[in-house]
């Protein structure tokens, strides 16, 4: 089967479950393909992120099996208070942790590969069209106007230059869950806007990179999907921190879940988590290193199966079907 080189890769959030998607891009590399265009929200955006600077699987593996995630849980101004130190932060700075040594993490490694605003990451073949003027698209979520940010495009939005927004700052904005991190707070005008984790919104953009002519792409966009085991079982509730554990739970999934059709399903790798928790902060290196070979299996498998002009001929099917029966409705 002849195979087109070239794709464009969406991932999804997860906290520290982004191991997964380091597998899955190495099948894909094994599969010979190379990535264009990316995008992703929260830890998929730290990915992509690398990936559009130059980074490949073996360097993303190395990265996260030598990151302690406890180091970033970065102290703040009540951090040091016995038991209630952690909820004064809540309520006068709205995050237990700060987020800056996060920021400070990722633009380094950015930095190493000559990455700073996303003026680096214009990609020439594409610099007078503005939905893939940058090889690299971030998810957040503005929770002051109640939307959805694709960064740094919608930069525009608060008067900043999109060339010249701080790619470690969008991830920053990207990867602020709420509650955990402190939000990172722009003005829009005279207003102050609370920037937080893109995944209250859409933790799977799988649609962003899509163009006009969907039925016939020159090349696919696949997704990366972080799977929990467990996300189709009921909530058990029995106090105030199981209710947030599962609305949050269900701000990551629910939305996204509703809108994902057989179409996007047909190009996702679905990568199971194992049961570990996106804020488990406390991941070993050998759950790292099964997380790692669950989305290289994921991945392998998928691509094992992949034919792009039979997703195109089913594409295509399944949107004939589609307006057949807006019309039998008419």
């Amino acid at each position: 089967m002849e195979q087109t080189q070239k794709i464009n890769a969406v991932f999804e959030g997860g906290g520290v479950k982004g191991t997964g998607l380091v597998g899955a891009v190495k099948a894909t590399e094994e599969a010979g393909f190379t990535f264009g265009n990316v995008a992703g929200t929260s830890a998929g955006a730290i990915v992509a992120s690398l990936i559009a600077a130059g980074y490949n699987s073996a360097d993303l593996k190395n990265i996260l099996e030598n990151l302690d995630y406890n180091t970033l849980k970065d102290g703040f101004m009540f951090s040091p208070i016995p038991l209630v130190g952690p909820a004064l932060n809540i309520i006068f700075l709205k995050g237990i942790y700060g987020g800056n040594y996060f920021e400070q993490w990722i633009g380094k490694l950015l930095a190493k590969k000559g990455i700073k605003t996303f003026k680096d990451l214009i990609a020439p073949e594409f610099k007078d069209d503005p939905r893939f003027r940058y090889r690299l698209q971030i998810i957040a979520s503005d929770i002051t106007r109640g939307k959805i940010l694709v960064l740094p495009t919608d930069a525009r939005d608060y008067g900043i230059d999109p060339d010249e927004v701080s790619v470690a700052r969008a991830i920053r904005m990207s990867m602020s869950l709420p509650y955990f991190y402190q939000p990172v707070k722009i003005k829009s005008g005279t207003q102050d806007c609370y920037i937080v984790d893109g995944g209250i919104l859409s933790n799977f953009p799988v649609w962003i990179l899509d163009d006009d002519n969907q039925e016939n792409p020159s090349w696919p966009t696949f997704g990366y999907k972080l799977v929990d085991p467990k996300e189709d079982r009921p909530h058990r509730i029995y106090g105030p921190v199981t209710f947030f554990a599962a609305m949050f739970n269900t701000m990551l999934e629910a939305h996204d879940a509703r809108y994902i059709k057989d179409q996007e399903f047909m190009r996702t790798i679905p990568i199971q988590t194992l049961g570990i928790g996106t804020t488990d902060f406390g991941i070993t290196l050998n759950q790292k290193e099964l997380l790692y070979e669950s989305g290289l299996k994921a991945g392998r498998e998928f691509f094992a199966k992949w034919d792009f002009e039979k997703y195109k001929r089913d594409i295509k099917e399944m949107k004939s079907t589609t307006r057949k029966e807006r019309l039998q409705k008419m």
